[in-house]
């Protein structure tokens, strides 16, 4: 199970713990099939209220993220389309602001519920047998990374998700906001780092 966006980079990977928009975790959805269901994605109901299938919850800084209408998620129906269950509201359905790392809004992602080979048939690493109950997507330590700081092919650079020139293009306001804190230091680092890789080639010249 993973949150996907429009370039199929993987940028969460659900875990046991990981939340579901009913509120309750992964774990405490149905995980273990004797046949596995033609269905995509495969209904995984939750033992807990009257969710049908898992869809994450995306993630707000300092709480609950919020719909287009002004209410909480939480305050929305479990069941597709999500509507608002505030009197009166006329919300159409559970939308939010919330960006990812990747740059696409959260209502861009999709969930992907597939099988160990419809993930290698995409491409995308798969790890070894679990015996354990409701492992979701994460196969290592580097599962627990958001998709664009991963590095393998479920991951941002990998992914193809940014082209070369995208890579190497300059730091500017639209960046991430992390990336803007440690523009003069990246920059340090890259003349340093081109300065070293011409003396290098001078002297192997």
């Amino acid at each position: 199970m993973s949150w996907v966006n429009p370039n199929g980079v993987d940028c969460v990977l659900t875990g046991p713990e990981t939340q579901c928009f009913c509120t309750h975790r992964y774990r405490q959805h149905k995980t273990d099939f004797a046949a596995i269901p033609v269905e995509r994605p495969i209904p995984q109901p939750c033992s807990k209220c009257k969710c049908k299938c898992y869809h994450l919850m995306p993630k707000a800084v300092g709480g609950i993220c919020r719909c287009h209408c002004k209410h909480e998620a939480t305050e929305h129906k479990v069941v597709p389309p999500f509507l608002c269950t505030r009197q009166n509201c006329k919300c159409t359905g559970f939308k939010t602001s919330v960006t990812c790392d990747c740059g696409f809004p959260a209502y861009k992602h999709t969930d992907v519920s597939e099988t160990a080979e419809e993930r290698q048939a995409r491409g995308h690493p798969i790890g070894h047998p679990c015996v354990f109950q409701a492992m979701g997507g994460l196969t290592g330590f580097s599962s627990l990374l958001p998709g664009m700081a991963r590095m393998d092919a479920s991951g941002g650079p990998l992914a193809n998700a940014l082209s070369p020139s995208e890579l190497d293009a300059p730091i500017t306001e639209r960046d991430h906001p992390f990336l803007r804190a440690h523009k003069a230091m990246i920059e340090a680092f890259e003349r340093e780092f081109n300065s070293d890789k011409k003396e290098t080639e001078n002297k192997s010249g």
